[in-house]
């Protein structure tokens, strides 16, 4: 992995919601914390230009976000928040083949891959499920598994375990440790990050801290207690 922040920054109408930064990324697990409105989700949103820079640039893998948008778009996956907003098709299994039919893979792949991402993320019990009927940790699944079957280098989850019970909070994060793509985690649940490689802390649209996640996470509660 390997992406850029140029000088990048985004401001909406006379609110600044990111001030202009420069950082590479280059770590495997990445972690954004912050208050809310602190930022963190508008530059997670850039990484894979949902949100477009209104100062500078931000590249990933070479790819400029702006100029080279649709080409990021298939190399940044993102999961948001309500996992359901972005479930298309109401059966998990015709959900999970969409993105792949979408760009004109013939229909016995298409069948071989879906196997073999169910039975990659264990959700072969899913497959004729309807979206609405299945539990919260289980549609994170079948987001992530709709995400990467189309083969994303890089993966960005925001609030992966928001509202989950323990056992759905335990199953997205062993899913989350055997993921092979580079991955971004915005949360604010803070124990999930301490195996990362690196924490960003963001308070009032400033990257605050950029650091370990022990130290990270020390100063985050400093910040949200003062």
């Amino acid at each position: 992995m390997d992406i850029g922040f140029h000088d990048a920054g985004v401001a909406f109408e006379r609110r600044v919601a990111v001030e202009p930064l420069t950082l590479s990324l280059h770590e495997r697990r990445i972690g954004i914390i912050g208050l809310n409105g602190s930022g963190k989700t508008t530059f997670a949103r850039m990484i894979n230009g949902l949100t477009k820079p209104t100062s500078g640039r931000v590249t990933v893998n070479g790819l400029d976000t702006v100029t080279d948008g649709p080409s990021v778009l298939k190399d940044v996956g993102f999961v948001f928040q309500n996992p359901q907003n972005q479930i298309i098709l109401p059966i998990i299994r015709d959900d999970i083949a969409f993105g792949l039919k979408n760009r004109g893979v013939d229909k016995s792949s298409v069948e071989a891959a879906v196997e073999a991402t169910l039975q990659r993320f264990g959700i072969e019990h899913l497959a004729k499920r309807r979206a609405h009927e299945i539990s919260g940790g289980e549609l994170q699944l079948a987001a992530l598994a709709a995400l990467t079957i189309t083969g994303p280098k890089i993966l960005i989850m925001d609030e992966p375990t928001n509202q989950l019970d323990l056992k759905n909070r335990a199953l997205v994060e062993k899913t989350m440790a055997g993921l092979e793509q580079d991955l971004f985690v915005i949360t604010h649940d803070l124990p999930l990050l301490e195996s990362f490689d690196r924490v960003l802390v963001f308070h009032q649209g400033r990257l605050s801290a950029d650091a370990s996640p022990s130290e990270a996470i020390r100063l985050y509660r400093e910040l949200a207690l003062t």
